[in-house]
């Protein structure tokens, strides 16, 4: 039937196979060699990769301590702004008391200039209510010594001075601690 042997054509079909598992083994071989070189590319993208992270948890430690230095001189800020409004608090409750003292005085004195008129006090005329939890001592007026009627009416123009000066100097140290609380 045909004119070429069995042997013949079974040499040319292992010659067709070993040529195509030649290409196969070429092509394999390149793919092998893409992949090793992409190794070594994987390799130096893991140890930079390492690197940014030793750096990233020295940066996180930094700021761990950073934050807790912040919240430490922040909690000493807040605790000395604390005892420091105290302290405004009290000094504002004491001046409203001296306050509420000179015009006692002021009062007595126009009490003692004029007995026809009532005093009138003038921190109320303008404007100025004291707290309401702060009670003036009751004012004990010094033992009076007949004076000469001129020498009274220098002394009760000096304290009218006095208590105006003193009115106007705690009216702006109100206003002051006011806008600091504010």
């Amino acid at each position: 039937m045909s004119t070429l042997p069995i042997g013949m054509i079974i040499e040319a079909l292992v010659a067709v196979l070993l040529v195509v598992t030649i290409g196969y083994c070429w092509m394999l071989n390149n793919r092998l060699q893409r992949l090793r070189s992409d190794e070594q590319t994987l390799r130096a993208t893991i140890s930079e990769l390492m690197t940014a992270t030793e750096i990233a948890e020295r940066a996180i430690l930094g700021l761990k301590t950073t934050a807790n230095d912040a919240d430490q001189t922040l909690g000493n800020r807040l605790q000395q702004a604390e005892l420091m409004s105290r302290q405004l608090t009290g000094q504002v409750e004491e001046g409203e008391k001296i306050f509420m003292r000179i015009s006692q005085i002021a009062d007595a004195a126009r009490g003692a200039q004029s007995a026809q008129q009532p005093a009138a006090n003038p921190m109320e005329d303008a404007g100025y209510r004291p707290a309401p939890h702060v009670a003036a001592p009751p004012v004990q007026a010094p033992p009076q010594q007949p004076e000469p009627p001129r020498a009274k009416s220098a002394r009760a123009q000096d304290i009218r001075s006095a208590a105006a000066e003193a009115t106007a100097r705690l009216e702006r140290f109100r206003r002051r601690s006011e806008g600091a609380v504010a």
